[in-house]
Parts: C-alpha cells; sequence; structure tokens
C-alpha cells in the first residue's frame, strides 16, 4: 500500500530569521498590558501597563526568533519581539530540504497585525507564492474578496481583528473544503502543499483598542509585534514511499527520537521502502528501473512500487530506456548497467565476444560465459559478425573450408591435410585417410551417425536451446553456414500422401523402399547412406538393391536433413533425380514415409494403374 508519514511540527528544533529583535543593539524599554487583563472583558480596562528592558544579549532579557519555535509546553511565556517603531517585519523558516504543509498557527502576544500575508517557497527561496492574505479590510488592502464572503477567496479578515488583544491566533489549512485534494501525491498536490521556505510578512501593526485615553507610557513603547509560538505542522515528503523519516543516511545513527536526536523534529530523509530510493523516495533504486517510477496513489493506495531489471546477478544498477519500454510495449524498460562477468545486453542475457553459455551453469552464474578455445590453425578469424570468435550459445568456433570439429581441430569427412588453409577435398568416390588423404574403398572406416527426429546431423554434441529468439537474434550473413553450426532444431513439414492425381502430377523419377544408414557433412552438402531394399520406380539413374547414397536437397540453404530421416528406419521414398551426376535427390517435395506393407502396394497400385 502507499505510505504516509506521520504529521509533526516542523518548526520544532529549527530557528526562525527575522528582520528585528529587540535589543539588538542595545537595551529597549518597552510596554505591554497584563495578559489577564486583556483577556477579561473590555470594560474592565486594561489596567496598568507592565513596563521592563529587552536586550537580545541578556538571557534573562532577550526575546528571540528561537522563542517563537521552542517548545511551548515546557516554556508557554517565552516569545520573540521585534524593535520597536518597525511596521513591516518578516519572519521566515527556511527547511534544508522539501516538505508537506497541512497548516500555520501563529500565537500573538501583541495584537494581530491588520495586514499580513503567509507565503511559500519551492525552489529554497528564489521565488515566492502566496498562500494567504490576512487583512481587517480585505477589498482595500490588497484588491480581493473577503472569504467571509466569497469562499475560496484567497483573502480572509478571520483573523485580522485587534481583539484579543494577546494570544489571538492566526490559523492557515492547507487543505480546506476549498482546496479539496483526492491524491496527496498527484502533481495539483504537491503544487499546492509541498515547500521548502515559509515566510510571514507582517505589514501593519495595530493598538489594542482597550488602552487608556491616557496613556500612562510613551505610545512608541506599546509599538512592537510580539509572537509566544510559531505551529507548522506537515510532514517529510515521501511520495507515498515511506511511513518514517531520518535526518541521517539510511543506516547510520539519528534516527527519530534515538538518543542524541532531537525529539519531535521532523526530519526530510524519508526511510524509503517498494524500492524506491532518494530523499524524497522520488527514484527508483538502482537495480529497480524496470519501469517508470511513480509516486503511490493515495487515493487507490497502490503502492506503485519499482520493479527489479532482470540482470541475472550481473549488474549492479540499471536504468530506465524509454525506448526500450516503448519497443516492449510497455512491459520492461530496463536496460542493465555495466555488465559483469562477461556478458553483456539489456539484461546481460548473452555473452560478449570471444566467449559462450556454459550450459551447465545457470544464467546467474559468475562463469556462465566461458572463453572460447578455437584452434588458431583451423578457426577463421573474419565470421559474419567479426567480433565473435565462436557461436555465444554453444562455443562451437568457426571454421575454415573442410575443417570440422567444435574447436576447428580436425578435417571433415571427405577431407584431408589439416593445415593454414584448412582441409582440401578427398579425391575419392567415398571418405580418405585424414592424414595421407587415401581413400578408402568401403564403409567400414566411415563413422556412423544417428539422425535425430527434427533432421540435424549430429556430428557435433547437440545442446539444449531455450533462450527465446529475441535473447539471440541472428542477422542475414549467417546463410549457407554449415548446420553443424547451427544447434537451433529444425523444422520439417513433412509431403503426405494425397490423391492419386496429386502423387501423379509431383513425377516422380524414383520410388523405393530403403532403410537409413548413415549419414555424412560433406561441407557444401550432406549425404545420407541408405540400403535400397525394393524398387518400385526408376528413371534414366539405374537404382540396385544394395546400398548407395541419396542427397537432400535443403542441406546448403536451410542447415537441415528436411524431410526426417531417422537411422535404422525403413522408408517408403518418392523423389526426383540428377541424371547428370546419376544422383537422387530428396527435398520438400518428395513423399516420405516410414515403410507400411498397406502403404507400399498402395504406391505400386498407383504407379500401376493410376499413373499413365
Amino acid at each position: 500500500r502507499s505510505c504516509n508519514p506521520p504529521v509533526g511540527n516542523l518548526a520544532t528544533g529549527r530557528t526562525p530569521l527575522t528582520l528585528t529583535t529587540c535589543g539588538q543593539n542595545s537595551t529597549e524599554l518597552y510596554c505591554f498590558y497584563p495578559d489577564q487583563n486583556l483577556l477579561q472583558q473590555a470594560s474592565h480596562g486594561c489596567g496598568q501597563p507592565h513596563c521592563t528592558k529587552c536586550n537580545a544579549n541578556q538571557p534573562d532579557n532577550s526575546h528571540l526568533p528561537a522563542d517563537m519555535t521552542d517548545d511551548f509546553f515546557a516554556n508557554p511565556v517565552s516569545w520573540w519581539q521585534s524593535a520597536q517603531g518597525v511596521h513591516r517585519e518578516e519572519i521566515r523558516l527556511d527547511f534544508e530540504t522539501e516538505f508537506y504543509l497541512t497548516h500555520v498557527i501563529a500565537v500573538f502576544k501583541s495584537p494581530r497585525p491588520a495586514a499580513m500575508v503567509l507565503e511559500r517557497s519551492q525552489d529554497y527561496g528564489q521565488t515566492w507564492r502566496p498562500y494567504k492574505y490576512f487583512s481587517v479590510n480585505c477589498t482595500a488592502t490588497f484588491g480581493l474578496q473577503d472569504d467571509l464572503i466569497e469562499e475560496g477567496s484567497m483573502c480572509t479578515s478571520r483573523y485580522s481583528d485587534a481583539v484579543p488583544c494577546t494570544r489571538g491566533e492566526v490559523i492557515y489549512r492547507a487543505l480546506s473544503p476549498a482546496n479539496k485534494i483526492e491524491d496527496p501525491y498527484s502533481p495539483e498536490a504537491q503544487d499546492l502543499l509541498k515547500l521548502t521556505n515559509l515566510r510571514l510578512l507582517l505589514l501593519k501593526r495595530q493598538e489594542c483598542p482597550c488602552r487608556g485615553v491616557e496613556p500612562v507610557e510613551k505610545p512608541q513603547r506599546f509599538a512592537h509585534y510580539a509572537i509566544y509560538d510559531l505551529i507548522i505542522r506537515g510532514s517529510c515528503f515521501c511520495n507515498g514511499h515511506a511511513e518514517e523519516s531520518t535526518s541521517e543516511p539510511p543506516g547510520s545513527m539519528g534516527f527519530l527520537g534515538e538518543p542524541g536526536s532531537c525529539v519531535g523534529v521532523v526530519h526530510g530523509k524519508c526511510m524509503c521502502r517498494h524500492n524506491t530510493a532518494g530523499d524524497h523516495c522520488e527514484k527508483c533504486a538502482p537495480l529497480y528501473n524496470d519501469q517508470p517510477w511513480k509516486p503511490g496513489d493515495g487515493k487507490t493506495g497502490a503502492p506503485n512500487e519499482c520493479r527489479k531489471c532482470r540482470c541475472h546477478n550481473h549488474a549492479d544498477s540499471c536504468h530506465f530506456d524509454l525506448s526500450v519500454w516503448l519497443a516492449s510495449g510497455k512491459r520492461s524498460g530496463g536496460v542493465c548497467d555495466n555488465c559483469k562477468h562477461n556478458t553483456e545486453g539489456h539484461r546481460c542475457q548473452r555473452c560478449k565476444p570471444g566467449y559462450y553459455r556454459d550450459r551447465g551453469k545457470p544464467m546467474s552464474s559468475t562463469e556462465v560465459c566461458r572463453p572460447c578455445t578455437c584452434q588458431p590453425m583451423g578457426s577463421v578469424n573474419t565470421t559474419f559478425s567479426r567480433s565473435w570468435r565462436c557461436h555465444p550459445k554453444t562455443g562451437f568456433c568457426y571454421c575454415k573450408p573442410g575443417v570440422a570439429g567444435p574447436h576447428c581441430d580436425r578435417c571433415l569427412m571427405g577431407y584431408w591435410g589439416f593445415g593454414e588453409n584448412g582441409c582440401r577435398p578427398c579425391d575419392c568416390a567415398r571418405d580418405c585417410d585424414q592424414h595421407t588423404g587415401n581413400c578408402f574403398n568401403g564403409y567400414e572406416n566411415e563413422p556412423f551417425f544417428n539422425i535425430p527426429i527434427g533432421g540435424q546431423i549430429p556430428d557435433l554434441v547437440q545442446m539444449p536451446t531455450n533462450e527465446s529468439e529475441e535473447e539471440w537474434k541472428w542477422n542475414d550473413h549467417e546463410q549457407g553456414f554449415s548446420a553443424l553450426r547451427h544447434p537451433e532444431k529444425c523444422v520439417c513439414k513433412e509431403k503426405v500422401l494425397g490423391s492419386v492425381t496429386d502423387f501423379c502430377q509431383m513425377k516422380y523419377a524414383y520410388v523405393i523402399k530403403a532403410r537409413i544408414l548413415s549419414a555424412h557433412d560433406k561441407g557444401t552438402h550432406a549425404e545420407v547412406v541408405v540400403k535400397v531394399k525394393k524398387v518400385l520406380k526408376s528413371g534414366k539413374v539405374k537404382i540396385a538393391r544394395s546400398n548407395r547414397s541419396i542427397y537432400p536437397e535443403s542441406w546448403t540453404n536451410r542447415g537441415c536433413t528436411c524431410p526426417i530421416l531417422n537411422p535404422g528406419t525403413d522408408y517408403l521414398i518418392a523423389g526426383q533425380e540428377d541424371s547428370r551426376t546419376s544422383k537422387l535427390l530428396v527435398n520438400m517435395n518428395s513423399l516420405v514415409k516410414p515403410w507400411k506393407a498397406y502403404l507400399g502396394k498402395q504406391v505400386s497400385d498407383i504407379l500401376r494403374i493410376g499413373c499413365k
């Protein structure tokens, strides 16, 4: 919920500034009528005045500005008094920071002024604006209507009567029926309630009307302003994010009410909640800027907490970025600052160039990014993103022509002669010795590869891929790289066996039953070795019931062996041929189905009867 600090007396512990003080330069003699006489009915008269001296440098005879703001219960008869004969006096209270005002009470020892203005500043005294005008005649003095006649007027005569001649009060309420505020932290409320300075301009004295016709003492000895108490009620300004305040930074001594602190003082530094920070909780804490800061909602009670940035424990702070916020549909706008542990990105979610993600560790680990370990002779320095020495998701290095392996430390199948220029193609129908280039005559020396569901040729260890696309976005230059360096899962849309007409329109060059044996990465293409078990149709390329190769056309531009071919499984395969090279081709228009006897009979019948 939104928080509200307690209201206290902002004047406590703070000393006002005045233009004059009685006895400032020398001892002054002044006169006054005793309070008990003045508080009685005027018909009893004012009685005999008392005259005494005032000297600001003598504690027993001084009436200093601080006497207005001392404890009025402990010192009920202490007061401040101006110099004699002044008409214009100013009482000013400067705060060290911003506060919220609720009301002001001034208790006068002298008769209340005939004209007075209460003003506030919100910029530490550079500019001033009136809260209220006070006058016995608002229209004559200020040209304003009296609020006793016109509710909501800026002027009132309510507190300007000379009677009572002592202990008369002047009261101002910041929140009144005329100033209705629903949300105390709204801009409108802040404009009205927030202040850094407060001052009273005393513009015109007036005499006590009960004084005798022939005064015993000289009139100028009664000509002064005097105030018993100045009470300024308000609270620290915390934007709805704190219930307590302190004069010290969080974590240090000096909290309100603690030993050594001034009891009753309303301090200006908020003890922030809701992941906020600042003297007034006016900003989010360093790592909590994922959405715009807002004040607490005093109307609904919503706390409007600051939300933590997703930096995966790799940053100590973040900042709010409006463009990121808008691009996310106003869901997340935090950008992490100074990512640590070799990470980078708005959320420290990827590894820096020259490092890759260790899948064995959580993203929050300090060791999640490991340095690339590429074989200098077999890897290339220039890739489609020049600063990347290896794939940031897997650590697979970018290899020279004919080179393979996660670290580019050996030749591809069908290549030999590992060196500065990569590896050279074998001058053989099949594979060759990687050191000598001598050809192998059969399949005995070739490794057997399992092709997983999804059609990837796993020459390298498969890596899980659980990041979102947005976190690992690639540019268009990646096209044409071998699938062995692409850990993304392949998705193949399978051709279905439709009507007789659909099947015949494809004009397949061959239809066979074959078992998948192995797969080989030839760098520029893939080669899948099958054992042909039955030939239902053949074209110009002769097909025998023996081992032979078929060539997935999708290899070069997709990095996948589509359609899906699982090892050890018998398939019905219908595809095209390249008569010039005598190759059997398989692509996304080919019909590839796990072999079923009824399916073979159905296709045989179509070939025999349906396609003419």
